[in-house]
């Protein structure tokens, strides 16, 4: 076994008895170690909601898609699609159209509100499993009557039901931009509004609820007068890691002056962006925790070299360098972060695990979540930046016990005691 170690050792556990430095440096091993356990349990929790609101989104938004960045939309052709689904990793290739529109409801109140309008095709639906939905997702037309799917805030604030065994459906109109364009300009003609059956309800978040409904593509093609054409192409892909990816291959092959290409996190990069800027800022936070214990390492490896200083002397006397000595407590401080760090995570992936498993503490109001209890998600850079950054506070709080037992001159110390 190397010396350094042996020193290290020597000096951490010189007694049996319980002294103070002893007490000293296990509360910084205590205090590493809870401020570990508590970064890796409460980090988890954040991936977990991260990814939940994330699967939630994507089982609506596409994993990638292609938007038209002339006025009109695109046209899809058959070469285009045939090309898309020959790509790496692409399962399913559905055309959309985009828009906002005015959604007017002759109930109590008689509320008019800006919504934005997505049409599509009935296969982008069938993704919609994440999703809590209510009635139906088929929005073709019945008895003349097109449908829509409506969120469940907007269709609580408005009293939308769809239809049941006693009830009829309710009925909303949709007035999209051109619609109101020929309404100001042609008083006199019939209003141009398009009625829709409500045919479900989904819950995916309260933001994106109240502003999105869905239709079908012909009837949004209809709304806002596209003709044949689309704003653009959806892909969905067999694993969402692969989107990135893919959106810089397209972007070599398709011509940007005609398409944007655009993955998951584009299309919701706020929300995202915020969701790690909380993850990383609890993170500095509660890092306070082992900034403290490493405090704590300081005064203990101080007192060792206090105590000590006489061994140090004639350590030196006999032959040890400084920088030998200066290694000694670098080291010393590395075994109590070793120690802090390796229990805190075997605490924090064990808690982490626990509530992944068992749901031990539930979500509270979990009645209007999708999910009852804390979601949790292991990510192993996350334990590896955690167990390192741990290593390193430790390391670099020996760094002043070091250096002054390494400038303890030998014949002082050893006079000193004499």
């Amino acid at each position: 076994m190397d010396i350094r170690l042996l020193l290290a050792r020597r000096y951490l556990m010189a007694r049996h008895q319980v002294t103070l430095i002893a007490v000293i440096t296990g509360i910084s091993v205590l205090g590493v170690a809870v401020g570990v356990a508590a970064l890796i349990v409460v980090l988890s929790v954040m991936n977990g909601f991260y990814r939940v609101v994330r699967d939630l989104l994507v089982s609506v938004d596409p994993h990638v898609r292609i938007v038209s960045t002339t006025p009109g939309g695109l046209a899809v052709d058959d070469s285009l699609e045939q090309y898309l689904r020959g790509l790496p990793h692409v399962t399913e290739v559905t055309a959309y159209v985009e828009g906002k529109a005015l959604l007017l409801y002759e109930g109590e109140g008689e509320v008019n509100k800006v919504v934005i309008v997505r049409g599509v095709e009935p296969e982008a639906l069938e993704a919609m499993g994440a999703a809590r939905v209510f009635g139906s997702v088929d929005l073709q037309r019945r008895e003349g009557r097109p449908g829509i799917l409506v969120g469940m805030p907007l269709a609580r604030r408005l009293g939308l039901l769809p239809a049941s065994s006693t009830e009829p459906a309710s009925q909303v109109g949709l007035l999209s931009a051109p619609a109101l364009e020929q309404l100001l300009t042609q008083p006199l003609a019939p209003p141009p509004l398009i009625r829709f059956e409500v045919r479900g309800l989904y819950q995916l978040t309260s933001g994106y609820d109240e502003s999105h409904v869905f239709v079908a593509l012909e009837e949004a093609q209809r709304l806002f007068r596209m003709g044949d054409r689309v704003d653009g192409v959806a892909l969905r892909l067999d694993d969402v890691a692969h989107a990135a990816a893919l959106k810089a291959l397209l972007e070599q092959q398709l011509d940007t002056t005609r398409y944007r290409v655009q993955t998951w996190y584009d299309l919701q990069r706020g929300l995202y962006d915020v969701m790690r800027l909380e993850k990383w800022g609890a993170s500095l936070i509660l890092a306070l925790i082992v900034v403290v214990a490493a405090f704590s390492i300081v005064g203990a490896l101080t007192m060792v070299v206090i105590e000590k200083r006489r061994d140090i002397g004639v350590l030196q006397a006999m032959g040890l360098s400084r920088k030998r000595v200066r290694q000694v407590f670098l080291l010393a401080g590395l075994l109590i972060g070793v120690a802090g760090a390796g229990l805190g995570l075997l605490l924090g992936v064990g808690l982490a695990l626990l509530q992944q498993h068992f749901q031990l503490v539930p979500l509270p109001g979990a009645e209007a979540f999708l999910i009852h209890a804390y979601p949790v998600a292991i990510e192993i850079t996350d334990l590896l930046g955690i167990t390192l950054a741990a290593l390193v506070l430790c390391v670099l709080a020996a760094l002043y016990p070091a250096a002054r037992a390494a400038a303890i001159e030998p014949a002082q110390a050893v006079h000193l005691d004499i």
